[in-house]
């Protein structure tokens, strides 16, 4: 198009402009909050499988382990409520930080709730890096989890809001890049930190989730805020000078007037948490509660959380259980790539659609391979063999997840709200997502315990209704401007019923006058 400008596909929206190295540089530094997230995930399951830190805080764990009765059946010699608390308490923390930061976002600005996350998960990793007691780990990890609610919050609607709708789904999956980043790095210092003499590596590997925080909060510090923010807060001038300069253009008549007919309407929403339930926001509602629900329910958080554990379980080494993690962390952040490449070339239901498919047959795979090498009581040995077959099943499974279900979960219910909802849910969508994330950490040791290999059938089964959910009830939303959603959902089979038809024909109207 002549300008350098955009076409939102299938709305007739024209907007000027560029990917501005300003926009990329931004989005970069904003993404960086899903660090705080992928090194806790990371961190925690390693630090809990060294015997220093069990030593000191989860005695009872290592005297169960060792424990003869408890090895009557292998897969329960970790499971310890105590325990699994110290991974799951940041997610119940986070699950409240999250509506807090709601407010805050809405009211303040996406940037100082990315500053508050970032200090918030500042001062836990201090806490827990130099913690003496029970007492004072647990709440260090109560602040990280305000650190992940607010950053998790704030970080997806600000990378939505930035990024031109061409690249939105490859801007915003910078997102999850970081956390995938975050993941391998926690997996590569527990592997180093492990091998220190005198027992204190683990503090190290706690104390350096400092190094993530320092980067959220010195750059949400420096960052600008969104147009949409800015004019929400009725600074209009001032959101125009943004929104041209992330453009890279002064011609953004087109697209500011659309911010500003979105900003007035979110005005007439007193309490967007009353306006999302309304009819005509159904489709955003039921999607921001089942994307995240679905996203847990893939049984993702069993490896990430638990990889060392789970591998030391199944019979690996404490230094291969390690490594295993690191590989599989590896996995991840170039499965990851693949999705920053692919998603706004052939669009979200395809690569929901693939990873839902792949995701399946591993885990089957993963389940039938634990079974049959290991035993029902755990009782069996894996060869050589069958533990080099098993890593491979479930990299393939951590592939799939990582090009699909791991970076569109957070995509998806960033960009379908308008402005008068955003807030609200995307709220939701974390809180939903901090609740199973905090469910599935607290029984997953309990489940292996008393499931067995059986539990990855358990996740293989929801991951099939989840993928049918996708095939029937998720449109496409490549390309489609954040600000023009309401057609997608009125062509819908399902969802068109609840779109009132003056929202679309209003938008109709308005797109043929400025755009004729």
């Amino acid at each position: 198009m002549a300008g350098g400008g955009y076409v939102a596909p299938g709305q007739g929206v024209a907007y000027e402009g560029r990917v501005t190295a300003f926009v990329i540089c931004t989005c970069v530094i904003a993404a960086s909050g899903g660090l705080l997230f992928g090194y806790d995930i990371g961190i925690s399951g390693g630090v809990t499988s060294m015997e220093p830190f069990l030593k000191k805080f989860f005695p009872m764990v290592l005297k169960q382990e060792s424990n003869a009765a408890a090895k009557e059946s292998e897969y329960c010699k970790f499971n310890s409520q105590l325990l699994t608390l110290f991974t799951s308490s940041l997610y119940l923390a986070a699950l409240v930080a999250s509506f807090i930061a709601s407010m805050v976002t809405r009211i303040f600005g996406r940037k100082l709730s990315m500053f508050v996350g970032g200090l918030a998960f500042l001062i836990g990793s201090v806490l827990n890096g130099f913690a003496m007691n029970i007492e004072v780990l647990i709440i260090g990890r109560l602040l990280l989890g305000v650190g992940v609610g607010f950053a998790n919050q704030s970080v997806p609607v600000y990378l939505s809001e930035m990024a031109p709708a061409h690249i939105r789904g490859a801007l915003n999956i910078g997102f999850q890049m970081a956390i995938t980043l975050g993941i391998l790095a926690a997996s590569l210092i527990n592997y180093g930190a492990a091998k220190i003499e005198g027992g204190w590596g683990w503090r190290l590997s706690l104390g350096l989730a400092v190094v993530p925080a320092v980067v959220l909060t010195v750059g949400s510090y420096i960052l600008p805020d969104t147009p949409n923010s800015i004019l929400e807060r009725g600074q209009a001038d001032k959101a125009r000078q943004m929104l041209q300069k992330i453009r890279g253009t002064q011609q953004v008549d087109a697209e500011f007037q659309d911010l500003v007919d979105a900003t007035e309407a979110s005005k007439k929403v007193n309490n967007p948490w009353k306006n999302i339930l309304q009819p005509r926001y159904r489709p955003q509602l039921i999607l921001c509660i089942l994307i995240p629900f679905f996203q847990q329910l893939t049984g993702i958080n069993v490896i990430m959380f638990y990889a060392p554990v789970l591998f030391k379980t199944l019979g690996f080494g404490d230094n291969a259980s390690l490594m295993s993690a690191v590989i599989t962390g590896t996995v991840n952040v170039v499965a990851t790539i693949v999705s920053i490449y692919s998603v706004d070339r052939f669009g979200r239901r395809v690569l929901f659609l693939e990873g839902g498919i792949q995701m399946f047959i591993f885990q089957i795979a993963v389940g039938a391979t634990i079974g049959a090498s290991f035993g029902f009581n755990g009782d069996g040995n894996l060869s050589r063999y069958d533990a080099n077959l098993l890593l491979f099943f479930i990299c393939g499974y951590v592939a799939a997840f990582a090009w699909s279900w791991g970076p569109l979960g957070w995509l998806v219910p960033s960009e379908i709200c308008p402005l008068e909802i955003r807030s609200a849910g995307q709220a939701i969508n974390v809180g939903v997502n901090m609740i199973f994330t905090f469910i599935i950490g607290q029984i997953f040791l309990s489940m292996l315990c008393h499931l067995k290999f059986g539990l990855f059938f358990f996740f293989a089964g929801w991951v099939l209704i989840m993928t049918a959910f996708v095939y029937f009830l998720l449109p496409e939303t490549k390309n489609v401007h954040i600000e023009e959603m309401n057609e997608v959902w009125k062509r819908h089979w399902f969802w068109g019923k609840y779109i009132p038809d003056e929202a679309a024909v209003g938008m109709n109207r308005r797109d043929e006058g400025r755009y004729a």
